[in-house]
């Protein structure tokens, strides 16, 4: 169709011309993507619409530079906002919700709002939580928490122990275990309710690197700073996301609609100072099982760091590729010299320091 007004075969076709081919036949498109392609034409500063442009948006993707456009300047939408509309299903008015939780621009809540499917639902964050926590401490443990009172504390396989860090595993599967029931409950709270969301928008790919990058520099802050502690809990991978989410809200404050976000901030603020200060609390608490003593609080620090950080550059564009972004890449550097700094800790620093570490359980 749009060949019509490109006799020339240059891939392209003046806004005037779009604006009459979006006059004439609009009533056949979507409302939203129509709406997105008159903000297209607003802020195309060149004057000129790329055929590859319109056919990546009603196939449902974005090319690089249809993001830059929508980027620039102007946005005006020329109908109602996505939360005025009226007579939606119940997964359409959950759909809208998670998108005006998570997302800054109207533009891109629409985008979203037309384009989810579902499909692949938001599966890592179930699976972390459900199989990974309570499939194996209840089924293989036949309890669903380990008290750090409990006599198979120490001795699980899991955990992150100074004197058994070897076993490279122990720096992840730490998060399958928690100290308490309270530990326990808070983690699975805060994962669920801003973890799902945000897999839904940003997808697993994103979500899962964000909570796993985490909860691996959790442990390794560990092994740095809080030389002689095990560790415990989701804490490094959950700090990371809600940080991260968090820190977003504030940068985008006034695209940002979720209802509530003040409060709620405060709320989610609490709660994490409040788990935090308890960690604190519980690390310099006499053991229960002297010369070990409890897990260590610097994984929760670990996982704030990743969150503003890389989680803050993942989450701040929707869709935008994170190879077109210098500060991407910036924080990748800084957080890969952080983890081979590390690795190189634990095994020269420990024998260095000749430090006196607790007996292996």
């Amino acid at each position: 169709l749009l060949s019509q007004f490109d006799p020339d075969n240059t891939g392209y076709i003046s806004t005037e011309k779009f604006r009459s081919l979006l006059q004439r036949h609009g009533s056949e498109l979507d409302p939203h993507k129509l709406e997105v392609l008159l903000a297209l034409a607003d802020s195309n500063s060149e004057g000129r619409i790329c055929y590859q442009d319109f056919v990546n948006l009603m196939s449902n993707k974005r090319s690089n530079s249809f993001r830059q456009a929508i980027l620039q300047g102007n946005r005006r939408l020329c109908s109602k906002a996505l939360l005025e509309e009226t007579g939606l299903s119940l997964s359409q008015r959950l759909i809208r919700h998670v998108a005006y939780e998570t997302l800054p621009r109207e533009i891109d809540r629409k985008w979203y709002y037309d384009s989810y499917t579902c499909c692949p639902p938001p599966w890592f964050m179930i699976t972390i939580t459900i199989v990974a926590f309570f499939l194996y401490n209840g089924v293989v443990l036949d309890r669903f928490v380990l008290q750090v009172s409990h006599p198979l504390y120490l001795k699980n396989a899991l955990l992150y122990h100074p004197q058994l860090r070897a076993q490279a595993w122990r720096y992840l599967t730490y998060i399958f275990m928690h100290a308490g029931i309270e530990h326990l409950g808070l983690n699975v709270v805060l994962q669920l309710l801003v973890g799902i969301p945000l897999e839904m928008v940003h997808g697993a790919a994103r979500i899962s690197f964000v909570y796993v990058a985490g909860v691996v520099a959790g442990s390794l802050a560990v092994s740095v700073a809080d030389m002689t502690a095990p560790v415990v809990g989701s804490s490094g991978g959950v700090y990371a996301l809600v940080s991260a989410h968090l820190a977003n809200i504030v940068m985008n404050w006034s695209g940002m609609k979720c209802q509530f976000k003040l409060l709620r901030m405060a709320v989610a603020l609490i709660c994490m100072s409040f788990e935090f200060g308890r960690a604190v609390w519980l690390r310099f608490h006499p053991s229960a099982y002297p010369p070990c003593p409890h897990p260590s609080f610097m994984a929760h620090l670990g996982g704030v760091m990743v969150g503003i950080t890389l989680g803050v550059i993942i989450l701040r564009n929707y869709e935008q590729r994170l190879q077109d972004q210098t500060l991407w890449w910036i924080f990748l550097s800084i957080y890969v010299i952080f983890v081979l700094f590390a690795i190189f800790w634990n095994i020269f620093a420990y024998s260095l320091l000749d430090l006196k570490l607790p007996p292996p359980p």
